[in-house]
Order: C-alpha cells, then sequence, then structure tokens
C-alpha cells in the first residue's frame, strides 16, 4: 500500500500488539516531522514538569494562559502569530506560536537551549541518534523512520513519563471546546490532549476510521504523522516528501484500517 503512495520518498510502520516493530522502506532517510515536532516538544515539556523545573499551572504569555493551556492548544495563539486572537480557554486554536512559548519557557527554567534539552531528555534516552531540532519547537525535528518508531513506542508504552502523566497526555484536556484540525475541518467538540490530538467522534479524519476513540497522536504538513490505539495497542507511523493533501486523506486512513487489522492478528 506504501508503495502505491504518490510520493516520491517514504518509510512507514507500525508496532503491532506484542511489541513488534514492522519497518517498510529506507528506514535510514532522514525527514522533517513537521508537526509531529509538537509531540517530541510536549514530551519534554512534561519531563520538566515531572523534574519540578515548571508546572502545567504556570503562566506562560498573556492573560491567565498556562503551560496546560498551551500543550492542549487553548492559550488563543493562532496559527504563526504573536498576539492572541481569542481569549484563554475560548477556543481550541492550533498554533505552532503557543509551542515556541512552550520551548522558551522550558528553556528558561532548565537553563539550557531547548534544542539541547530536547536531545538530552528525549532523543538521547531513547537513542534516536538521527533526530536533530533544528529551528521552531512547533515543527523542525527531522529524523528517520527507524528514531520515529523509536518515539512511537515511547508513546505507546512510556518509559520517559510516569504513566499517570502519560495518562494525562492522552485524556481530553477543556473538553468542552470546539475547534479546527488544519486540513482536514472543524469539529465540536475538538478533542486534544497535552500534547497529542484525540481522535474521538471525528469525520472525515487522517487516522483510521475504525480506531478507537481514544487513538491519540499527530499529523505533520511534510507528509508525516504517527498514532497508537490503545485498545488495539497498535501504533502506526509514517514520513515522506510530499505535502499533506487530499492524497493523505485517501491514502492513510486505509492504510490504518490494514494496520489494525494486521497488528491485531
Amino acid at each position: 500500500m506504501v508503495d502505491a503512495w504518490p510520493v516520491e520518498h517514504a518509510a512507514a510502520g507500525y508496532i503491532d500488539s506484542r511489541g513488534q516493530i514492522h519497518l517498510h522502506g529506507d528506514s535510514s532517510r532522514r525527514y522533517r516531522l513537521a508537526s509531529i515536532s509538537k509531540l517530541i516538544t510536549a514530551w519534554a515539556t512534561l519531563i520538566a514538569v515531572e523534574d519540578a523545573s515548571i508546572t502545567l499551572d504556570d503562566g506562560v504569555g498573556h492573560d491567565e494562559c498556562t503551560v496546560r493551556h498551551l500543550l492542549a492548544h487553548a492559550g488563543g495563539y493562532g496559527f504563526d502569530t504573536d498576539k492572541p486572537i481569542v481569549s484563554v480557554g475560548r477556543k481550541r486554536v492550533y498554533s505552532n506560536t503557543g509551542y515556541d512559548l512552550l520551548a522558551s519557557h522550558v528553556a528558561e527554567f532548565v537553563d539550557m537551549p531547548f534544542a539541547q534539552f530536547v536531545g538530552e531528555a528525549v532523543f538521547e534516552p531513547l537513542g534516536m541518534t538521527s533526530a536533530v531540532l533544528d529551528g521552531s519547537a512547533a515543527k523542525d525535528v527531522s529524523c528517520t523512520a527507524h528514531d520515529l518508531a523509536r518515539f512511537a513506542d515511547e508513546l505507546r508504552t512510556p518509559q520517559l513519563i510516569a504513566r499517570a502523566t502519560h495518562t494525562a497526555a492522552t485524556t481530553n484536556q477543556f473538553p468542552e471546546l470546539d475547534g479546527v484540525v488544519p486540513g482536514i475541518g472543524s469539529f465540536s467538540p475538538c478533542p486534544w490532549g497535552l500534547g497529542p490530538e484525540l481522535h474521538g467522534a471525528k469525520h472525515p479524519h487522517w487516522m483510521p476510521e475504525r480506531a478507537s476513540a481514544s487513538t491519540y497522536g499527530h499529523f505533520g504538513g511534510s507528509g508525516t504523522f504517527v498514532w497508537v490505539d490503545p485498545v488495539a495497542n497498535v501504533s502506526c507511523f509514517a514520513l515522506t516528501a510530499r505535502t499533506f493533501g487530499d492524497w493523505a486523506m485517501e491514502a492513510w486512513p486505509a492504510f490504518g484500517e490494514a494496520v489494525l487489522v494486521e497488528g491485531r492478528s
């Protein structure tokens, strides 16, 4: 199925219910993760919370905006705007700005550049030797499919954060909020955790239709995605060199459906 995608380069894989990793394509080629970077930034932020360097209730940005608001895209900042466009907690507004603010806040209190902290807190312990953050914490991590598989496994069975923290991260935050998933559509409500997007009842969606409502993950505008279905105990991920578009909405859900069938067997 991956070989039939209309892309020049692609690598994909899944982790089955037994924990076995399956990879296809050139798993050594480095791809820009785009917004999957937000998941990595969220994980680093949660590690800083557990280290007591920061708290989820720290004020960051305008008014009563907190770390928790920014992780869940409830801080009111626009996609790439320096100033807020709505009040805190009013709407789920997907924001690169919010994640860059998070990175600056974490860097201040761990007393090192955020890229260095991500390297030491996430990449090194997971053995993600190809991974690098070069630019915005919201969109500029690059790595290979081999290393994304390592992070997908961390999303599925966390080793870097406590189970209680993982549960909070994958639980809907500010559950009453409506919002827009860029490139997909508007949803009411629009469930989101502390970093991961939650599948909920969203339709149409980039995740497979038969995925459980508790499935969580993220996609990137560079043609990348990762998700975990905790009910099936299956994780799936892909990296491509083609910008997200209609092709992905046709290819990814069907691929995910097949993975859920194969991954459970």
